[in-house]
């Protein structure tokens, strides 16, 4: 029992986003990202009818990555208690299965086996393409992005909110404007929607467009709203990524001199300019943690090169 529970933990680490030191997780990590670009260029390969000779090779390799995916997905099942801590194995794998990922990992090989002669559930295949998203979820600046919308999220519902409305009463304008002059373009109020959509967007297909003066008027006053209410939610997210970069940076500093015992300034013109940090840490005897340059903090990889006025922050090898 405890060495199938150790083979269970082993097979966790693996599936999941690894770190540097554990070589089979990388490998692991290789693997599933390979599989899932490779899945998703035969998809889109499989669209063009001058590689109509080719199909029969995309049809083996899609099979292999599915099959590869189903693996995985069994084994996301099997070692589900690892991620939910905090309950017991069914629970955890339930969890897991009515999980976003869970459910994006069910409709990615769900068509495959049982629907994919349905041109309705071969639709599904393109969920696969959320697998992409598992690429980078692990990363702060994945991470960065959902902790913005969640806490912007308020904010961006009002200027959609607004957006909204804009629309709707631009319709309702421009409806009355143009409904005399083109009957057949704008038959009601609705009729406008799709044009105020596209001016508000100023993406402007120019299917639907006023042709009296009113109509005009309008339409390129509504444009000049419509170009400051799209500003609003992408001025609310610009600033939630510095609010948040910054709070970011300030902990990782703060956390950094916790873990550190003193520093190290590189000078101008001394000899550790352009040395790699592994060869710094050789130098010295010390685990570089960080580097500040210039304000910022730079992680301290091995394959970064210090800087002059670069200032190391460093903690002693125990």
């Amino acid at each position: 029992m405890i060495k199938s529970k150790s083979i269970k933990q082993r097979v966790f680490e693996i599936i999941q986003i690894g770190s540097r030191e554990d070589v089979p997780s990388r490998i692991g990590d290789f693997i599933i990202v390979a599989t899932i670009l490779l899945n998703i260029l035969v998809l889109f390969l499989g669209t063009f009818e001058e590689l109509k000779r080719y199909f029969g090779l995309f049809k083996v390799v899609e099979t292999t990555t599915i099959i590869l995916f189903s693996v995985e997905y069994v084994l996301r099942i099997w070692t589900a208690e690892y991620i939910y801590t905090d309950v017991g194995k069914m629970r955890a794998r339930f969890k897991f299965l009515v999980s976003p990922e869970g459910i994006i990992d069910l409709l990615t090989i769900l068509p495959f086996f049982f629907l994919y002669g349905f041109a309705a559930f071969r639709i599904l295949r393109v969920v696969r393409i959320f697998h992409l998203f598992r690429l980078n979820v692990n990363y702060d600046s994945f991470n960065v992005i959902t902790s913005v919308l969640l806490e912007k999220k308020n904010q961006i519902l009002s200027s959609v909110f607004i957006i909204v409305v804009l629309m709707l009463a631009s319709s309702l304008f421009i409806y009355g404007a143009e409904h005399d002059a083109q009957p057949l373009a704008f038959k009601n109020a609705f009729s406008g929607i799709w044009w105020s959509l596209s001016t508000i967007f100023t993406v402007g297909y120019g299917d639907i467009y006023p042709i009296t003066a009113v109509g005009k008027i309008m339409g390129g006053i509504i444009t000049f709203l419509g170009v400051g209410s799209v500003a609003i939610p992408t001025g609310i997210i610009s600033a939630g990524f510095v609010e948040n970069y910054t709070e970011m940076q300030r902990n990782r500093l703060s956390e950094a001199k916790n873990k550190t015992t003193g520093s190290i300034t590189i000078e101008k013109k001394s000899e550790d300019v352009g040395k790699l940090i592994n060869e710094l840490e050789k130098k010295y005897g010390v685990d570089i943690v960080v580097i500040l340059r210039n304000g910022v903090m730079v992680m301290a990889e091995d394959k970064v090169r210090a800087k002059a006025d670069d200032i190391l922050i460093y903690r002693d090898i125990v």
